[in-house]
């Protein structure tokens, strides 16, 4: 595996049956860790059609975790009933820092990223304009291009304990 790609679902606190099939982990609204369909090898090989599609243009090699939360999201000021929580979004850096040490991987931008910066890195992919995650619900004042940064010191920390 080369990376981890983050996620929210776009969906309410449980994820659905699209959730479990387009990702490889998720974080519900308790913070518990839910496995996916696929296997984060499967994404090795994603010409079989038989992978977690989860970032479009990027999907090799690629483990996607998302947050279960962000149903009716349209801007930092209207938000929708379903804005992730800090319980989840913890357990989900906790579980990338885990994945890191199994996979061999380290808490940098090259091996960490939303899918926000995925689609600017590729602009002529389908992850393009993504908007996950550009925002924090609990860490307001962060602009879009700080979050992956925040991110990733959240996941460093863990991953350093």
């Amino acid at each position: 595996m080369k990376r981890i790609i983050l996620h929210w679902s776009g969906g309410k606190y449980t994820p659905s049956s699209v959730d479990i099939e387009h990702y490889h982990f998720l974080s519900d609204g308790n913070g518990q860790i839910i496995k996916g369909k696929y296997n984060p090898e499967d994404n090795l090989n994603c010409q079989d059609g038989k992978y977690a599609a989860h970032c479009g243009g990027y999907n090799t090699g690629s483990i996607g975790i998302a947050l279960c939360a962000m149903y009716g999201y349209k801007s930092p000021t209207s938000q929708g009933n379903y804005p992730f929580l800090r319980v989840q979004a913890e357990a989900m850096f906790a579980y990338c820092a885990t994945l890191l040490k199994k996979y061999q991987l380290t808490p940098t931008k090259q091996c960490v990223m939303t899918h926000y910066e995925v689609g600017k890195m590729l602009p002529n992919s389908t992850s393009a304009g993504k908007i996950d995650i550009t925002f924090i619900p609990y860490e307001p004042k962060l602009n879009k291009d700080e979050v992956g940064d925040y991110i990733r010191n959240k996941v460093r920390w863990y991953y350093e304990r």
